[in-house]
């Protein structure tokens, strides 16, 4: 998984990913070179050499040393812009694919856990980019070359190396093989901290009114000791291989330097041999080290990998574009045999819905609760698929008309209103960005809110916080209102929107509501009687079926499931 992200997101760089690679190149150079000239310094210059000698070798190993702090500003330069883009392309490519969900697919992942995905699994990812990008090159030439040089110094101390390297790899091996597994825990502790988390915040309001504030804390301190705890587990694992790494390397220097001073005494190697030979012992311990540092974030990596892609490969909404623009019926809304069944779901939510309205008609749907008349409007915006029969606007299939020209033609006011932090000017004209100021308080006056708004300083360009919470719930469901007003639809879909408003209220919304619309196709559902009872024909749903079509007053005399919901609301004279 991570291959396959760093192959697709990384090959528009790829001339960013040579040049680094060539900079790591250059630095692993200067690397091995220090050594041989440190030893060229003690034999040619200190022991045997003039100062000139003494001179000009020191000043060509500055010269190389800063060549090697060039080339890793360099590499840390462009490492960085690299990993930098790779984040930048992935979150796109994430959040573009999640706006192409169903509502089922974002319901699956959990709003918690695609925000955790898109945020902190890309930041690893990022990370092993811009440290493996650093040590893919560097760590294995550097070790490989350096074993090479030491055998140009003296074969029988590279024997040392072959206790050394095999130790080191296997501590390496044995950590990392235990380390995958947890950060998998830990990834999915993240993602139920953040759940939690999202809970507590949006129904404190709740939680105060229950007063569970103790349980709340129990809970969200057990989460955060499970993550602690798993994070430790993590760190005494990575914290137990360096100094593993590090005692083996001091004690195999030791070893060198006992072995190779006795070689020194019986004039086998020269002090500038051992000396390059040490220095050549420390690198193969640093590229280990670097190596190893770079393991450390790929098991992680490799999990937050597997996330990405599961939200990735995640099929979308079916999508159209391209199809029909419009269709033959301007306005009209039809269900022919339609049902839905909810993945898992034992027993399906809607089972054959056959329905039509025209323009300038209003269908009411009224039914008792979880008999499918949310489902049901979504069907037409095409939220969900049906699962059997077919959903028509325009007179064409909506799996075939164009995913633009449905938005265009089907507005909806949702259940529960939300709103944008901006202004209420960018609200209103969130489906409709070039309508003017005074179709703005046209819809504002139509909505029964606009002197609210014009009593507030700055009117239009009043500040509405993230999803509208400096307003009470009656002002967000009539800005709603408002704002599928002034996108002006061909068909209108009110899904129980009225409901919290008070009588007077709703009664002089739907009085100034009803002309404005009147040449539209509507669809409103509802639980009050008073809401729904002038409509044109009103649709009785019970269990995911309709068990009545009718006016008011022949669903009164002949439904008895509407009779009850009636009578459950009015009084005997006000229900006949």
């Amino acid at each position: 998984m991570l291959s396959r992200i760093l192959g697709t997101y990384l090959r528009p760089h790829r001339l960013s990913i040579a040049v680094l690679i060539l900079l790591q190149l250059v630095q692993t150079i200067t690397f091995l070179l220090l050594p041989t000239m440190n030893a060229q310094l003690v034999d040619r210059g200190l022991l045997r050499g003039s100062v000139v000698d003494i001179l000009w070798i020191g000043a060509v190993m500055v010269g190389v040393a800063a060549v090697q702090v060039a080339a890793r500003m360099g590499a840390q330069y462009f490492g960085t812009s690299v990993a930098t883009a790779l984040g930048a392309r992935l979150r796109s490519a994430i959040f573009r694919r999640v706006q192409d969900f169903s509502v089922h697919e974002v319901e699956r992942f959990g709003a918690a856990s695609l925000t955790t995905r898109t945020v902190n699994d890309v930041q690893q990812i990022q990370l092993v980019t811009v440290d493996g990008f650093g040590s893919i090159v560097s760590a294995p030439i550097m070790c490989v070359a350096s074993i090479v040089l030491a055998l140009q110094q003296d074969v029988p101390l590279t024997l040392v190396l072959l206790v050394f390297i095999p130790l080191a790899t296997v501590t390496v091996l044995v950590v990392m093989a235990r380390m995958g597994p947890l950060y998998g825990l830990i990834q999915h502790s993240v993602d139920g901290m953040n759940r939690l988390l999202r809970e507590q915040i949006t129904g404190v309001r709740v939680i105060r009114a229950f007063v569970r504030e103790d349980h709340e804390r129990r809970r969200f301190g057990a989460a955060n000791e499970e993550l602690f705890q798993l994070t430790m587990r993590a760190r005494r694992q990575a914290a137990m291989m360096f100094p593993i790494v590090w005692l083996l390397g001091n004690v195999f220097t030791v070893v060198v330097v006992w072995v190779g001073g006795r070689r020194i005494g019986s004039g086998d190697l020269t002090v500038g041999a051992l000396s390059a030979f040490t220095g050549y012992v420390i690198l193969i311990l640093t590229s280990m080290l670097i190596a190893m540092y770079v393991f450390l974030t790929v098991p992680r990596a490799q999990v937050a990998a597997r996330r990405v892609c599961e939200v990735l490969d995640a099929a979308p909404a079916p999508s159209a574009d391209g199809g029909a623009d419009s269709g033959p019926r301007p306005g009209h809304v039809d269900l022919r045999g339609a049902g839905f069944r909810y993945p898992g779901a034992e027993e399906p939510s809607l089972r054959d819905i056959t329905l039509s309205v025209r323009p300038g008609e209003t269908l009411a749907v009224i039914g008792s609760t979880g008999s499918g008349k949310t489902t049901l409007l979504n069907l037409v915006l095409r939220l969900y698929e049906t699962t059997t029969g077919s959903v028509l606007v325009n007179g064409t299939d909506v799996r075939e008309l164009d995913r633009d020209a449905l938005s265009a033609t089907v507005g909806l006011v949702a259940q529960k209103p939300y709103l944008f932090a901006g202004t209420i000017a960018t609200n209103l004209r969130y489906g409709r960005p070039e309508a003017t100021d005074d179709e703005l308080w046209h819809a504002l006056g139509v909505a029964r809110i606009r002197d609210f708004v014009a009593g507030l300083p700055a009117g239009l360009d009043s500040v509405v916080e993230q999803g509208g919470g400096n307003f009470s719930g009656g002002q967000r469901q009539r800005l709603s209102i408002a704002r599928t007003l002034v996108r002006r639809p061909d068909v209108y879909l009110f899904d129980d929107c009225f409901s919290g408003l008070d009588y007077a209220t709703e009664a002089a919304l739907r009085a100034a509501l009803a002309p404005d619309i009147a040449g539209a196709t509507t669809v409103v559902v509802a639980q009050r009687i008073s809401t729904i009872r002038d409509a044109d024909r009103i649709a009785v749903l019970d269990e995911g079926r309709v068990v009545g079509l009718g006016t008011h007053d022949e669903l009164i005399a002949g439904n008895d499931v509407y009779r009850a919901i009636a009578q459950s609301q009015l009084t005997a004279q006000e229900a006949l």
